[in-house]
């Protein structure tokens, strides 16, 4: 039976309405969604001129900057609601980008999602290597010795059974097992807090973890680059070229930018954290390693330049990663596809789950019971702790994917693997989810003050 015009025309605007919502595409078809249906040189009718869209419905209200501002209420509202059932945010906004590339067919190929994402995967590891205190790893050098050993044990023999098991050869394989056993960081340091933990085991639980990013850094970029040993050596001596020239660029910024500029190091800090992470993935090794080296050469520099070390500098970045991290991971979850996830796909990490996490367990709480004498129960809250690997594993499994052809099931292994050990931590030792959006500053220690008591001097 024939619908009535009015019925019909109804209908056509409720669709319009739908997809410029659920479908931002670039600024053309935002503004004229009949403009994909229209020939080159064919006139648009008067309606869908760039006033607004065609319909009556999107011309008042969707626009482009409402698209973005729901989706950023949306990344900063739903994640922290769900906080209450121990889902951490990042796991959220990987869901939202799921959900909003397969449900909705949205952002896909989006730039700015693109970009903000890549400002907070920066701002991530900035973060991260601005936590790195050579002191302390020196203090705790002989026991983070035997734990990076261990670690480079555990990789060598994991890529030889990830290779016999899923046919892959060795740099893929050894890739494979950077992301079941590299660590987030993050995840373990914003975890601490709610453990219970001494001081002294809070510090060895730290330094494991920034021990072991730092080994997968270096093993990352060495896998990636073997390709031919020129190639490889081209790139280190890239690399090294690079770490020798950073403190000569903090010195020139200190001796002719800073005492003419005040308060610039933190838009220095971040300026000099995207150009280093864009010539690392210009040399095949992602944004994380360039971002991270700036971090860890600002920590060598606080001496010369004492602003780098200030609280208030810190809190900028901590301010910065914030805001930036969730577009990250909704970035990533843009990449997600239903063929990923097959039932094969959930068998295979259901087996890497059960195989991959107590062996990472039985390692820390066995290594602890030997260097510390500790008993095994707290040893196995530690090391339960330090499951996460969820940035790891995202990055590797999509080097993996697109340059070398990662299987649709394994791809989607990795990623129910990392999500299924990043929920552990939060149900088994009943600690609140880590807020890995935002990353904690070290405070300065503050002493109790009786109000009735006036202040001393």
């Amino acid at each position: 039976m024939k619908k009535p015009a009015m019925v019909a025309n109804v209908e056509a605007q409720m669709a319009t309405a739908i997809l410029c919502v659920a479908s931002p595409l670039d600024h053309s078809t935002r503004r004229n969604p009949r403009a994909r249906h229209q020939a080159p040189g064919q006139e648009v009718s008067p309606g869908t001129r760039a006033g607004g869209y065609s319909g009556g419905i999107c011309a008042v209200n969707i626009t482009p900057e409402l698209t973005y501002l729901i989706l950023v209420v949306a990344l900063f509202i739903v994640p922290r609601g769900l906080q209450r059932f121990r889902l951490p945010g990042a796991i959220t906004s990987l869901a939202l980008g799921a959900i909003a590339t397969m449900v909705f067919h949205a952002f896909h190929g989006d730039s700015t999602v693109e970009l903000l994402g890549t400002l907070g995967i920066v701002a991530l590891f900035l973060f991260a290597g601005l936590e790195v205190d050579w002191c302390d790893l020196e203090r705790g050098k002989p026991a983070l010795v035997v734990h990076v050993l261990i670690q480079v044990l555990l990789l060598a023999v994991s890529s030889l059974a990830c290779a016999w098991l899923f046919g892959l050869t060795l740099r893929p394989a050894l890739l494979f097992s950077l992301a079941l056993f590299t660590p987030s960081t993050g995840f373990i340091l914003d975890s601490l807090h709610a453990m219970g933990l001494t001081a002294e085991e809070r510090y060895w639980v730290k330094a494991k973890a920034i021990a072991a990013e730092l080994v997968a850094l270096l093993v990352l970029f060495v896998t990636v680059q073997s390709v031919e040993v020129e190639r490889l050596g081209i790139s280190t001596l890239a690399l090294v070229a690079f770490v020798a020239v950073l403190p000569a660029i903090f010195r020139w910024f200190n001796r002719m930018i800073a005492p003419f500029a005040p308060r610039s190091e933190f838009t220095f800090l971040i300026l000099t954290a995207l150009l280093a992470a864009h010539l690392t993935r210009a040399l095949g090794v992602y944004y994380l390693v360039g971002a991270f080296v700036v971090g860890v050469v600002a920590t060598r520099m606080r001496l010369l330049i004492p602003a780098l070390s200030s609280p208030q500098l810190a809190a900028s970045v901590e301010l910065f990663a914030s805001f930036f991290i969730p577009f990250y991971f909704f970035k990533a979850g843009l990449h997600l596809k239903q063929e990923y996830f097959s039932a094969k796909a959930f068998a295979i990490a259901l087996g890497l789950l059960v195989a991959v996490v107590p062996v990472r367990i039985l390692r820390v709480a066995a290594h602890r019971r030997w260097a510390f004498g500790e008993d095994w129960a707290a040893g196995t809250r530690i090391g339960t702790a330090m499951i996460p690997t969820l940035v790891f594993t995202i990055v590797l499994a999509e080097i993996l994917r697109d340059r070398f052809g990662l299987a649709p099931e394994l791809f989607g292994a990795l990623i129910v693997f990392t999500l299924g050990n990043t929920l552990i931590p939060g149900f088994a030792l009943r600690t609140p989810a880590p807020e890995f959006e935002r990353p904690k500053v070290a405070s300065e220690p503050c002493i109790e003050v009786n109000p009735l008591t006036p202040p001393p001097g």
